[in-house]
């Protein structure tokens, strides 16, 4: 089912307008707008409303505009992609007849190429020309492990095209011969399965096969990364024959295999592809805001917005393009060249958000978020869009409490407690320093007129003394004028509950 939705969708892309408004009509949709407005409403038709009839008018449509292209290879080529992206299966004849020949041993009769199998395309190999088609592995007896041959020509003009390549790096030919195996079935797409004790020689010599990725997760076994096998370096590049011999065990399952000449991209190059042709428009991607937000009178909880981080899931860092894949249903992105890296090292094309399958010619750039990180800070790393298709930047919680705190903190100014006031009198009774000390030599505790007529009184003095019964303080003139007979007051005490004063 997957892979027939990623065929009808392919398929799609590559429609004219008048094919375009054909299928909308087909299936009661609206015909009128721009091109890629009918693209996007197309897609989601194919993607929401699947079925057996929309694929039949789907593959009529195609048929009619494709009428001399083998289909399957060519259905699922990424648009922008160079028409070789979409090799045709036939081989030349030298090829054919001898992989038929020796495949399975010099001599031997085989069965015929299965025409049937489709290997699926794979975005980082442009096929230019099938050596040998699809061909069934046949054990020859009854022993677990099995060897299988099959002997190959290249012309001189592919020859000339792997020798004259350019290098992605030391030794890795931007052309290459790669051998591809996957399971003998022709319903559907086949993806790359290695068989069980899997080896490859060619022209004698062993060739690398990938081994297995490591499981970081306990109790999850190592998986192995089934990808084309790079057969090149070993291969005569003139006009001499190629033997490649296949290793494998024979445990029940059929295999086919097939080998091709490949252009091979860089992630650079799939990047550059991506935004040359998968870009949606800011106004679409605020369409399908507001389709999400849009009120539902079944719906018991009403959603007022939706929120959606700026940091990549992969790398956790911003996002720098961000990128979706047509067929989620969720509106956070993740960065087109960091997924695209990590493909390109180890294939998964697999969303990073749900798990889902993110092939590549599904992906396409979020405009709207594009414009968004160019006009927020990069201290801002989450955004909700409202239901009328804007949006505003959702803070940090730290931020927010820190910016509520200044806000509600009164601006009151500060007092010198140990400056004399303007008429050269101490704010309090007496002038006194930092250590409690005054003018006069007495102890005190050091006071300052507070805004609003009130007195701000320094607690932090030493008070460990109690004071005497009946005793006053030292700045208390009014008291020691009228109770003359009274005992002088002793110097360092301090009666508080007698010299507190108000503040109005």
């Amino acid at each position: 089912m997957a892979a027939e939705l990623v065929e009808a969708m392919n398929m799609v892309k590559s429609f004219r307008v008048s094919d375009l408004q054909t299928l909308l009509a087909s299936m009661g949709r609206s015909k009128s707008g721009l091109k890629q407005d009918l693209v996007g409403r197309a897609l989601r038709l194919v993607q929401t409303e699947y079925s057996p009839e929309l694929l039949k008018n789907v593959r009529q449509l195609y048929e009619s505009r494709f009428p001399k292209t083998s289909g399957w290879l060519a259905a699922r080529r990424p648009e922008g992609l160079p028409v070789a992206y979409s090799s045709s299966l036939s081989s030349s004849p030298t090829a054919t007849s001898q992989g038929a020949d020796y495949l399975n041993g010099i001599s031997k009769p085989i069965a015929a190429p299965v025409a049937e199998v489709k290997p699926v395309p794979l975005p980082f190999y442009q096929n230019l020309e099938t050596l040998l088609p699809p061909t069934e592995l046949i054990a020859q007896n009854n022993e677990k492990l099995q060897d299988s041959q099959c002997i190959f020509e290249l012309t001189q003009s592919q020859a000339d095209q792997i020798r004259n390549a350019s290098e992605l790096r030391a030794g890795i030919k931007s052309i290459q011969v790669v051998l591809r195996i996957c399971y003998t079935d022709s319903i559907g797409v086949q993806e790359d399965q290695y068989p069980p004790n899997i080896a490859v020689k060619v022209n004698q010599s062993y060739c690398h096969v990938p081994g297995y990725y490591p499981s970081n997760k306990p109790g999850v076994e190592p998986r192995r990364p089934c990808r084309p096998v790079n057969i090149t370096p070993w291969l005569h590049l003139s006009t001499v024959s190629n033997r490649v011999t296949v290793t494998w065990g024979n445990f029940g399952k059929r295999y086919s295999v097939a080998v091709y000449l490949v252009r091979v991209f860089t992630s650079a190059d799939l990047f550059s592809q991506l935004k040359l042709c998968s870009v949606e428009s800011a106004e679409r991607c605020r369409e399908r805001i507001q389709d999400k937000l849009r009120y539902d009178p079944e719906s018991e909880i009403a959603t007022t917005g939706l929120r959606v981080s700026l940091i990549c899931p992969l790398v956790k860092m911003r996002l720098g393009v961000p990128c979706r894949v047509l067929t989620c249903a969720h509106l956070q992105c993740f960065d087109a060249v960091f997924f695209l890296q990590m493909n390109e090292k180890k294939p998964t094309w697999t969303c990073p958000v749900c798990d889902k399958p993110a092939p590549f010619e599904l992906l396409t750039i979020d405009g709207l978020l594009s414009e968004i990180l160019k006009e927020t800070h990069e201290d801002i790393e989450e955004i909700e869009y409202l239901t009328d298709g804007s949006w505003r930047p959702i803070r940090d919680e730290k931020e927010r409490d820190r910016e509520r705190e200044r806000s509600d903190t009164p601006d009151y100014p500060v007092v010198d407690i140990c400056a004399p006031e303007a008429n050269g009198h101490s704010p309090a009774h007496s002038s006194t320093s930092l250590t409690g000390k005054s003018t006069n030599g007495s102890v005190g505790t050091a006071a300052a007129a507070a805004p609003g007529g009130g007195a701000v009184v320094d607690l932090t003095l030493d008070s460990s003394s109690e004071e005497e019964e009946g005793g006053v303080a030292a700045g208390d003139s009014e008291d020691t004028e009228d109770s003359a007979d009274s005992p002088a007051p002793k110097r360092g005490r301090y009666n508080y509950d007698k010299d507190l004063v108000t503040a109005y």
